[in-house]
């Protein structure tokens, strides 16, 4: 990754093929949320800028090679792109650690999940039949659906796992045959810029990838309101997902919206039986709350638990939680990184505060740690949180927090943890536990959640879709709805031996 003063020098903005400095020449410091010095300085692009690149998106698809590639071939990119990632997975790993607060691990995790979804859209996209036959009941007529690409694609993704989100969007856009204009988020932009001279490198033609690093108030809404954009495909929280469907609504543009979640994690008292299953559910409530400090919009932050099993069960939760080690994420032995700016902080300690006069009860966190030689007293660090006794009026159990922080409700029968589980106004993501597979199959089918883990959580499958109920969002990414979310679909009717119809005389 370049350093300071060459992102800088260059430009971070990518339009045509060409990396360039904003239109008035403004800029942004990226901040390293460990110790909040800058260590990065970017383009701040606006509506200029925007403009800049839809034009050169729009004329890389009407008169470019991309959307008439073969298949085969934009497959083969794609399996490059892959291949580069996996070159470069060390230093972008890191570089996803330091501009997102994530350890190092989880930064090289991101990568290799990202070189998986490029290599998953390329099999998918190779794989498929060149259309769909369709019986017209004549021999002299030949029928066929074939799908092909929307055209100008606007993505926007949000900080938390900015390329990952990233990937989700560009492989399936670039393998359907589109173009496209990214805007990542402004305070975890870097990544995205590492991606984009990677798809260079793999031989992407000129135009078809183009990046506006710049704010959502000014790049976002632009894109999401443009009259050259076919497609809008936005991840991040409710109230900004709301406007763009909005800013999109006159052109009737395709919308895709994935937004926020208050995933609940369902542990019945059979999981814990054995020593084995108990300790397997405390570790992976944790994973679910903690991962990436809650900073995830599956993250399972309502731990919903069958009473017999309660008080034992927060116990040792809390324990756990204490233990976390928190610090830089590049250092070896953390667990936990910091929050991603200030700001994010701030609303996590004004939840917990609320929460606290609500009535929960502290079992362990809520507050900042003390300060260390892996952890400086500048960095937005935050300790693991266990909020007990909580209900479902409470802010903290309603509203997506986003930060580490666990709230602990109870039931006793089945029907009260599906109802905990569903009382919510989102729907993306949640999980049961239990030995009993009939109970498993039962609580799994009643939960309104895009995603269901059985005895798990946060694994996802390229495969598979992913999307959600209720405010959690609409549209699908993943799998092959995922895919076809960057297609329209065409019937293309051929009548091969035509003869006059005689409807009117003449």
């Amino acid at each position: 990754m370049a350093d300071k003063t060459e992102l800088e020098a260059r430009g971070t903005i990518h339009a045509g093929g060409e990396w360039r400095a904003a239109v008035s020449g403004a800029t942004r410091e990226i901040i390293d949320p460990a110790d909040a010095q800058p260590f990065a300085v970017v383009a701040e692009g606006d509506e200029k800028d925007t403009d800049l690149a839809v034009a050169a998106a729009r004329r890389a698809f009407d008169e470019g090679p991309w959307p008439h590639t073969p298949v085969a071939e934009r497959a083969e990119l794609l399996r490059r792109v892959a291949a580069l990632l996996t070159r470069d997975r060390e230093s972008l790993g890191l570089l996803e650690s330091r501009d997102a607060g994530k350890t190092a691990e989880e930064g090289r995790v991101d990568i290799d999940c990202v070189a998986d979804a490029f290599r998953y859209f390329a099999d998918l996209v190779a794989g498929e039949a060149p259309g769909r036959v369709v019986d017209a009941g004549t021999p002299d007529v030949h029928s066929v659906v074939v799908h092909e690409p929307v055209g100008v694609c606007a993505m926007i993704t949000p900080w938390n796992y900015p390329l990952l989100q990233a990937s989700w969007k560009i492989a399936p856009a670039l393998a359907a045959g589109n173009t496209f204009v990214i805007k990542p988020s402004e305070i975890t932009p870097l990544s995205t810029v590492a991606l984009i001279d990677l798809l260079l490198e793999a031989g992407l033609p000129a135009g078809v990838a183009n990046i506006v690093t710049g704010p959502g108030h000014t790049v976002g809404a632009r894109l999401a309101e443009h009259p050259d954009v076919d497609l809008v495909s936005f991840t991040g929280g409710l109230v900004s997902g709301t406007k763009v469907a909005q800013a999109a609504a006159p052109g009737v543009k395709k919308v895709a919206l994935e937004l926020g979640g208050k995933n609940p994690n369902v542990v019945f008292a059979d999981a814990c039986a054995t020593e084995e299953g108990f300790d397997t559910a405390v570790d992976q409530a944790l994973n679910a709350a903690f991962i990436h400090s809650g900073q995830v919009c599956s993250a399972g932050a309502r731990l919903i638990v069958e009473e017999s099993v309660r008080d034992r069960f927060v116990a040792e939760l809390a324990r756990r939680a204490q233990r976390i080690r928190l610090g830089r994420g590049t250092e070896d032995g953390v667990e936990c990184g910091p929050l991603v700016s200030e700001q994010q902080r701030d609303k996590v300690e004004a939840y917990v505060a609320s929460a606290l006069e609500e009535g929960a009860v502290l079992r362990s966190g809520g507050k900042r740690p003390e300060p260390s030689a892996e952890r400086p007293a500048s960095g937005y660090f935050y300790e693991p949180t266990v909020l007990d006794h909580c209900h479902r009026e409470m802010r903290v159990v309603r509203e997506e927090v986003f930060g580490p922080v666990l709230t602990v409700e109870t039931f006793r029968t089945e029907d009260e943890a599906v109802a905990l589980a569903n009382d919510t106004e989102y729907g993306l993501a949640g999980a049961v536990w239990t030995t009993d597979a009939g109970r498993a199959r039962r609580v799994a089918g009643r939960l309104r959640h895009g995603t269901v883990w059985i005895n798990d959580f946060h694994p996802y499958l390229p495969q598979a879709e992913w999307g959600g109920f209720g405010k959690s969002g609409v549209g699908r990414e993943l799998g092959p709805a995922g895919l076809a979310e960057y297609r329209e679909t065409k019937h293309v009717y051929q009548n091969l031996a035509p003869k006059p119809v005689r409807w009117f005389a003449g």
